[in-house]
């Protein structure tokens, strides 16, 4: 009998229409267009606007679109995973609250929360209710609304995250495609340099901690960026080996969006100097966290092949990192 794996068999993002460019951010902060391109590659980033909108706003409008796409009736979805670092709110669950809004009537859900390695905690999560035979239709949600959480005063900071939400819809095949391998990873020493210190339970929301600014996020991007360099780019190039893949095999490689200079030092470590075999979208979306990896995978959807190998890869705060290969197939 030949094996289930899950394949992803329609994707689907959505991000806001409000643009905040970085001719904007000089008006903001102390910064320019030349000093936020070089060091990050960005240009622009996407901002949900409109109070009461959450990242279940984004998640529903991106969601709603796949099922339209791949022509899925929203009761015969079995589980919902939504992958957010800026749930609605502590509870429920985003995932819930997605679910009730399409009519998702026969799903449950969660949300899944490793930063910027959400999608790929929850892809290979998914695809594991996939595998059992027990489940036929998943849907893995990656969103975050994160100018909910950022200081536009920090120049560190809000000059990289933008908002945006991207959805895939996981079904069993037989055909060889599909989720092929994983490798996931995670420090919680990585607390130091990337962390938003106040609104949890050991530091909950007072008077001191909103003056002190901690409900933002914190970043020592020095760091961040030693620690990324070497993670993302050591666990792409060990899955590469371990599967016993050449940059000639690759068709594309799906890298996480939170710097250009990670993105390239990644592709470097993995043999790729084909640039048109990197998915980069960085320039006019930014870094939306759990949102990178499922909105490159939207953009690029009319270049993939069946069959064809994808590594996606990324690091987050906590921190977490990890890849998968997958075969791509509808």
């Amino acid at each position: 009998m030949s094996k289930i794996r899950a394949a992803i068999t329609g994707v689907q993002g959505y991000v806001p229409d409000y643009i905040l460019t970085n001719e904007e951010l000089e008006k903001l902060v102390d910064t320019n267009d030349e000093w936020i391109t070089s060091r990050t590659g960005i240009k622009e980033r996407h901002i949900l606007k409109g109070e009461g909108l959450g990242t279940s706003f984004m998640a529903v409008k991106a969601v709603q679109g796949l099922l339209d796409k791949t022509n899925t009736k929203a009761e015969e979805i079995d589980l919902i995973i939504c992958c957010t670092t800026t749930p609605d709110m502590v509870f429920p669950a985003t995932a819930n609250l997605v679910a009730a809004e399409i009519g998702a009537t026969q799903a449950f859900g969660y949300d899944l929360q490793a930063a910027c390695s959400g999608f790929l905690y929850g892809l290979a999560t998914g695809s594991q209710f996939i595998e059992t035979g027990r489940y036929k239709k998943v849907v893995v949600i990656g969103g975050d609304k994160m100018s909910s959480i950022i200081n536009y005063q920090d120049r560190a900071t809000c000059i990289i995250f933008g908002d945006g939400a991207g959805a895939v819809l996981l079904e069993p095949t037989t055909s060889g495609n599909g989720v092929q391998d994983f490798i996931l990873k995670s420090d919680g020493k990585g607390e130091a340099y990337l962390r938003m210190k106040a609104g949890g339970s050991r530091y909950p929301a007072t008077l001191e901690t909103v003056q002190a600014k901690e409900h933002y996020v914190f970043q020592d991007g020095a760091m961040v960026f030693k620690f990324a360099v070497t993670n993302m780019a050591e666990v792409a190039y060990s899955i590469m080996q371990r599967n016993n893949l050449t940059a000639d095999d690759i068709a594309y490689l799906v890298p996480h969006q939170a710097n250009k200079r990670i993105i390239d030092a990644t592709a470097a470590r993995m043999g790729l100097t084909d640039e048109n075999k990197i998915m980069l979208n960085i320039h006019k979306y930014g870094n939306t966290t759990s949102g990178t990896i499922p909105l490159c995978l939207w953009d690029y959807e009319s270049k993939l092949k069946t069959g064809d190998n994808l590594i996606l890869t990324a690091f987050g705060g906590g921190f977490t990192w990890g890849a998968i290969y997958l075969k791509w197939g509808k």
